[in-house]
């Protein structure tokens, strides 16, 4: 006859604990991720500049009336123009109201 040998398994008590640090350690990983990925949205830039891209564009091809103002999203754009050196110079300003983050570009042109 064969003798079977006895398997040692874990107590119901270690399988529980076991089971809540994997689900803490999953909770803290889903939090860092969420941040991280929150974090992102809320930085991206890529929208506004595109949209000072195009402002540029539409001034240097004289379709742009200036001054001028506008929002996106939570964005508030604006244009200056000023002389600097006997120099032109078109100012292109995006203002965040949310993070009151600020992207100035200027564009220079000859008189």
């Amino acid at each position: 006859m064969v003798i079977l040998k006895r398997v040692r398994g874990s107590t119901l008590m270690e399988t529980l604990v076991a089971t809540v640090l994997i689900i803490i350690v999953f909770m803290i990983a889903s939090m860092i991720l969420n941040s991280i990925f929150s974090s992102s949205i809320k930085n991206n830039i890529r929208a506004i500049e595109a949209e000072l891209n195009e402002l540029q564009y539409l001034n240097i091809n004289n379709k742009l009336e200036l001054p001028y103002q506008n929002t996106l999203g939570d964005w508030n754009i604006s244009t200056d123009q000023y002389e600097d050196n006997k120099q032109m110079v078109i100012e292109f300003e995006a203002n965040n109201t949310v993070t009151n983050k600020i992207i100035v570009v200027k564009q220079h042109e000859a008189k």
